[in-house]
């Protein structure tokens, strides 16, 4: 899997472009700047912009080429990231460190989605905030973006188990026209779900 990202992210254009998710985009500047998480955060363009609003950015990918390529976006916005290149299983933070975590079309296998995103709220501060937007399974049979496999896509009501715990949970089903790069393109159906730990 690791080299199918490698060549995606090896062109010289930005995959999903340099412009940050809309949701995010939206969500974000409401939150008081602090330390902020994304994982799967390919070549940047989401913590890129956290980076510019003040946030203390860390990143994640299993893609050598997606952390070069935000490198080379963070510079062209004169700001840094902290970028580590490994995956969900070997991701290792400080339990309640992160004030906000941005799961930005962070897709993983059905039979480890609720384990990963256990792990993932592990390293989110006690009132801190979840902001996620991906693929909703009705999303298959589209060609405007998203995995191939319906156990990777998501569901509301396996989100909202996944996020219990949670204070605060709102979760919303869209139809978005999406405008990200080559591969996010056209109308498509997602889930949306912003959460206070």
């Amino acid at each position: 899997m690791n080299n199918f990202w490698n060549e995606r992210y090896g062109a010289t254009e930005y995959a999903y472009g340099e412009a940050p998710n809309e949701f995010l985009k939206e969500q974000l500047p409401q939150l008081q700047p602090g330390k902020a998480l994304f994982p799967a955060e390919g070549e940047g363009r989401n913590a890129v912009f956290a980076a510019t609003l003040g946030w203390d950015v860390t990143a994640f990918d299993p893609s050598k080429e997606g952390k070069r390529k935000a490198q080379l976006l963070a510079g062209k916005h004169n700001t840094s990231i902290n970028y580590e290149v490994t995956d969900y299983e070997n991701a290792n933070f400080e339990k309640e460190y992160f004030d906000c975590i941005c799961l930005t079309y962070a897709h993983m296998p059905g039979n480890l989605r609720n384990k990963v995103h256990e792990k993932l709220v592990s390293f989110l501060k006690p009132g801190g905030t979840l902001i996620l937007e991906g693929f909703s399974k009705e999303q298959i049979n589209r060609n405007t973006g998203g995995p191939k496999e319906i156990g990777f896509l998501f569901d509301e009501k396996e989100l909202e188990n996944d996020f219990k715990n949670f204070s605060t949970l709102i979760t919303q089903k869209a139809e978005v026209e999406l405008d990200e790069g080559l591969y996010h393109r056209g109308l498509a159906s997602v889930i949306r779900l912003k959460g206070i730990k």
